[in-house]
């Protein structure tokens, strides 16, 4: 099945040229060199691989991109995911001007740095990208910049254009790096440019029209080509750096890793309003998420793509493609519908070391990027570029749509391939707005054409037609075929939704499919019409809606469709301020939506509402849950300035990070109290177990969980590492091959890591306390050679998220350790003997993670071979 390109003993060949010659001239590398690489290349029988470019080139790959014509952009970033020393970034363009599948011409397009997204669209390339003070060198946050190249020299006319700014926090990005800020972009069918957000967030980033917008944690923010129409699209992601789009704006995105906390990879369907959860309602909230289709486990995920390309093998087509930097490995996720969302199966599809990105042109030619071993902070000497095609694939010029007339335009958006649909929209948009809503208005309303061919025609022509094509958008509301997209395109504009008719979308809600459902019910929350409260009250939530058990983790990543109407309806519930219409359904066949949506409402008039109906009731479970929801209320999230991240080991209690109280908190617990007080013994614990659910701290009603680790057995690590054996003995390298030669018994393995102390830091089961790096997961982050380094060599990759803190309080007192919980108002750390200490943020000085691990250099030096081999082999078999 699979070609196995080379492994740690074979070697690759690049071209290479210094940077000043290649500058020039304008020519790529053109002297071999030979490169050994640690991770296999592996691809399928079907397809053919070669090396499109080295480091010389392309040092420390972050992102790529490809123009329809083949043009590649190769995001350079030697700053890396925790560097902060700007100066070290740029764009690279690429040609292969004889397509035999190396870069013949290159140039540095422009000067950024941490680049972490790029879209070229005609003369036009977006970049996301960190800015720095040219004055302080000190990063001031990331913003979203177009740059020109009209006469195509491959250079960037001038200085970019801003079109969003301040889209990530610049305090954790001036104290950790860019690893979890805002990422990866992309462009849908529908003319949004969608932008993938880490959990760093961002307050008061603003667009080209003045907009605000600020984001507590991570999701997918959307707009317009020209920097206006900035919204939020779905929330509640960790560290997304790419987003895939199909043909009919279904998104998907393999969320990273949790750094130890045993969330994993999840792959997730983003339906947009949305909310996935992460980490406030991940855990004991997940009756209020939309979740992932799958927890695949460990790994790092990166770059996305949808395929959707004629000139490909129909087993690798139709599908999103999601890299995995963790892991090394571009994977499928085939996808089967399953009501408005998917059921999905993942498999592996092709290695290589350190996936960064993947595009495709117009021809069909694929291109990746492999960070390959460049670290944390990158590396001028790892990275590189490879370019990928079907075996028989013969090479077809895509044509140059800036030279193509209207009517050809047309053709193309007619093509099977979404590179040329998208191409030729764009290109269509520049041309005569009234020839273009003509022309593409036949191909909306063709009942013959695809569906995919046909929702290309409705989005370009909502685009060019504007206010002056609803008419005709409600005309194909009446089309069962295109329904779904022609409502979504009536509310895509918020500037042209006063002219959009509410009846369509209310008969939209009784529609045979759910997606039609789904997208009505979004549209309705969009359209802002208190007219249509009544119809999304009448939702049915289905029985699945089933908080988790105290102190159990809910399910985050099993697929639930039949969640997914309610859960959009709540949405739009709150965003058009239905806390009125929902305290008189209280009681009512409509109460559980109701109630639900209440839960978001902190106002007045929900408070005062839910008070009176408490009142009013006799029905005992309702009681309950009227108190219930009001204890949600007592708290609220505090306003977000940008100025605490929950780090990368967040307390996932929820539903608040930073909770406060606010003007109706009060007369909240006045109820509460009175009902306490009345309450006999066994009753009063329902009180205990909503003051420790919701962490209202009411002292009165006991049951609060401080966010601590229980205490570990003390282990003398210094007289560990002080005995001498065979590893203390050898050198790293003579350890290293005698590793590459031990197969290793993981029984004589798992007994080491009890004796050694490796309990002291790391659990290997979920459910354990969480300390340092989670090894349950390791064998699929970690090959044994990866592992068997990073005990021999504890100081030269540190595992993001378990970095040695050192926290200077006051009094004159100092706590060093990990950080194994955070909140907005305290931390638990545990140090390297396994002891807790929780320390109040408000006591906290300074706080400074340090450049060398806490592990000790030597814990394996009293190691046989066989006893290492032994230890490598039991954590290189830790795939939970």
């Amino acid at each position: 099945m699979y070609k196995i390109a080379f492994s740690l003993f074979s070697l690759l060949l690049f071209f290479v040229g210094t940077d000043k010659q290649r500058h020039e001239t304008g020519q790529a590398e053109n002297t071999p060199r030979v490169d050994s690489l640690s991770s296999a290349v592996k691809w399928p029988d079907e397809l053919q691989l070669t090396y499109f470019a080295g480091p010389s080139l392309t040092p420390s790959p972050a992102c790529i991109a490809v123009s329809p014509t083949g043009e590649v952009f190769v995001g350079v970033d030697q700053i890396g995911s925790l560097g902060k020393k700007p100066g070290k970034g740029s764009i690279v363009k690429l040609t292969d001007n004889d397509n035999d599948g190396k870069a013949d011409k290159s140039s540095v397009f422009a000067m950024v740095d941490n680049p972490r997204g790029i879209l070229p669209i005609g003369d036009k390339v977006y970049v996301l990208h960190t800015t720095f003070s040219k004055q302080t060198g000190i990063a001031t946050g990331m913003d979203l910049v177009v740059f020109e190249d009209k006469n195509n020299d491959g250079l960037a006319d001038g200085e970019p254009k801003p079109l969003i700014q301040n889209i990530s926090s610049p305090k954790f990005i001036q104290s950790r790096g860019t690893d979890h800020a805002t990422n990866g972009i992309r462009m849908g069918i529908d003319g949004w440019i969608y932008i993938a957000c880490g959990d760093f967030g961002f307050s008061n980033a603003v667009d080209r029209s003045g907009k605000k917008m600020t984001m507590l944690g991570g999701g997918i923010v959307r707009v317009r080509p020209d920097g206006t129409g900035m919204e939020l699209y779905t929330h509640g992601t960790r560290n997304i750096y790419d987003v895939a789009i199909d043909p009919f704006m279904n998104i998907f995105t393999r969320d990273n890793t949790n750094d130890g906390g045993g969330w994993n990879i999840r792959f997730s369907h983003h339906i947009q309003s949305g909310e996935y959860g992460y980490p406030l309602l991940f855990k004991h909230f997940t009756e209020e998420i939309l979740p992932g289709l799958v927890d695949v486990g460990g790994g790092s995920g990166t770059g996305s793509f949808y395929m959707n390309e004629p000139t490909w093998p129909e087993k690798y087509n139709h599908v999103p493609m999601m890299a995995d930097w963790g892991n090394s490995f571009l994977y499928l996720h085939r996808v089967t519908p399953d009501g408005a969302s998917f059921t999905q199966k993942d498999e592996t599809f092709i290695k290589l070391p350190q996936i960064t990105d993947l595009d495709v042109d117009g021809s069909g030619r694929m291109f990746m990027s492999a960070w390959d071993g460049a670290g944390y902070s990158g590396s001028p000497s790892k990275g590189f570029i490879v370019r990928v095609i079907p075996k028989g694939w013969k090479y077809k010029p895509f044509a140059d749509p800036k030279k193509a007339s209207v009517k050809k335009l047309a053709e193309m958006l007619k093509s099977a391939s979404a590179v040329a649909r998208l191409s030729a929209q764009q290109e269509m948009l520049t041309r005569d707005a009234a020839d273009v809503s003509k022309i593409t208005w036949k191909i909306a309303a063709d009942s013959k054409l695809p569906l995919e061919v046909r929702a290309a025609g409705i989005f370009t022509y909502t685009q060019a037609a504007g206010a002056s094509g609803i008419a005709n958008l409600v005309k194909l509301t009446e089309d069962a075929m295109v329904r779904e997209f022609a409502l979504r395109a009536l509310t895509d504009r918020k500037e042209h939704l006063a002219s959009v008719p509410l009846e369509p979308f209310i008969a939209g809600l009784d529609d045979a499919s759910p997606r039609v459902q789904t997208t009505a019910i979004i549209g309705l929350g969009r359209l802002g019409r208190p007219e249509a409260i009544p119809a999304l009250l009448k939702i049915k939530v289905p029985s699945s809606f089933v908080a988790p058990p105290k102190n159990v983790e809910g399910p985050h990543a099993t697929p639930n469709s039949a969640m997914i109407p309610a859960h959009l309806a709540v949405r739009a519930l709150v965003s058009l301020g239905a806390s009125d219409a929902c305290v008189r359904a209280i009681g009512t066949e409509s109460s559980t939506i109701a109630l639900w949506a209440l839960r978001y409402m902190h106002d007045p008039v929900a408070v005062n509402g839910l008070i009176a109906a408490y009142a009013k009731t006799s029905d005992p479970a309702l009681k309950n849950q009227l108190l219930t929801t009001l204890a949600r209320l007592y708290k609220k999230e505090a306003p977000y300035e940008g100025q605490y991240w929950w780090s990368t080991r967040p307390d996932g209690h929820g539903p608040y990070y930073n909770a406060v109280t606010w003007e109706l908190s009060p007369a909240i617990k006045t109820v509460l109290m009175g009902v306490f007080t009345a309450s006999n013994a066994t009753e009063k614990l329902f009180f205990a177990d909503l003051n420790d659910k919701f962490q209202m701290e009411i002292n009165e009603f006991g049951g609060e969980t401080a966010v601590v680790a229980r205490e570990e057995p003390k282990v003398d690590l210094e007289a560990i590492k002080n005995k001498k054996g065979q590893v203390g003995a050898s050198s790293i390298e003579d350890v290293m091959l005698a590793m590459a030669k031990i197969p290793g018994d993981p029984l004589i393995g798992k007994a080491v890591f009890l004796r050694q102390g490796c309990v002291a830091c790391h659990s290997i089961n979920k459910g354990e306390t969480l300390k340092g790096p989670f090894m349950g997961q390791i064998g699929s982050i970690m090959n044994r050679e990866q592992i068997a380094e990073s005990i021999l060599k504890p100081n030269a990759s540190i595992s993001q998220g378990f970095a040695t803190v050192l926290v200077t309080l006051k009094g004159n007192k100092s706590v060093m350790g990990f950080v194994t919980a955070e909140s907005a108002d305290k931390i638990s750390m545990r140090d390297i003997t396994g002891q807790v200490t929780v320390v109040k943020t408000a006591d906290i000085i300074t706080r400074k993670e340090m450049e060398t691990s806490m592990m000790p250099v030597g814990l394996a030096n009293a190691l046989s071979y066989e006893e290492f081999a032994g230890l490598i082999t039991y954590l290189s078999n830790q795939k939970k």
